[in-house]
């Protein structure tokens, strides 16, 4: 496969267009806290993306907290694209970010994600923060056990070191790692690569320089996405908008690779 190829298969099974879209945005602010104020205009939006091509979605217990989980189930219910979201950290109050990697927290979010996401499995569900109390192993046996009895397809990880990537790998095989990088950024590199070689996705977060609690671009986003999609065929990009003018103009990205 080259950079150019416009689909990665996660886990080589569960293929999806490198340019999908990141839900994070779709909260109240500030803070991605509380629900999407407009949330008619956030079903219409999402609903706009899967008809224009996209078919990887991707949100969290934290964007709201479950909010986006919620708005994501309810725009795409009975879409055929790939959902995924991320456990394992809580936001009780803007700016106030709990993690808890426990086996009991991880599958109590994964039964919430069901029903918010409105599916009987979840694509992908990933770690969103390593626990530093709670072995990286111990999390993802227990994501293991959720694929295993059918709640979830893929395990993925974000915000993992290389050591810790390694580490899971001998727990369950990882389909995708979620860290930030963008051109502006790429401290991640060397992870780029190795996940490649292993045939891992890499979902960059940020890829448009963004705060994660601010709104804003700090890239020219056309651009700064057709680098992403050039720099490594596993790469899948997750660019989040409110605006369907910029979600419009953000799948125009590929005319620029």
């Amino acid at each position: 496969m080259t950079a150019q190829s416009k689909t990665f298969a996660l886990s080589g099974e569960t293929t999806v267009n490198r340019l999908g879209y990141g839900a994070m945005r779709l909260t109240g602010q500030p803070g991605n806290f509380g629900p999407y104020p407009d949330w008619e205009g956030g079903l219409a939006l999402l609903r706009r993306a899967a008809d224009l091509g996209v078919t990887f979605f991707d949100s969290a217990w934290a964007y709201g907290p479950e909010t986006a989980d919620r708005i994501v189930g309810e725009a795409l219910e009975g879409r055929d694209v790939v959902l995924a979201t991320k456990g394992g950290v809580d936001k009780p109050a803007p700016g106030n970010i709990v993690v808890d990697g426990s086996r009991d927290t991880l599958l109590r979010q994964i039964d919430r994600a069901l029903v918010n996401l409105r599916r009987d499995r979840i694509d992908l569900f990933q770690l969103h923060r390593v626990d530093p109390n709670t072995p990286i192993e111990a999390s993802v046996a227990a994501l293991a056990e959720a694929q295993a009895d059918g709640r979830i397809r893929h395990i993925g990880l974000s915000n993992v070191t290389r050591e810790g990537l390694d580490r899971a790998l001998t727990v369950a095989p990882i389909a995708s790692v979620q860290n930030r990088f963008n051109m502006a950024e790429t401290g991640q590199n060397d992870l780029v690569d190795y996940t490649a070689e292993k045939g891992i996705a890499f979902i960059p977060y940020g890829p448009l320089g963004a705060n994660p609690m601010q709104q804003g671009a700090k890239l020219e986003a056309r651009q700064a996405l057709a680098w992403l999609l050039q720099r490594s065929p596993n790469i899948v990009v997750i660019p989040g908008t409110t605006s369907i003018n910029h979600l419009e103009e953000n799948l125009g990205a590929w005319d620029l690779v």
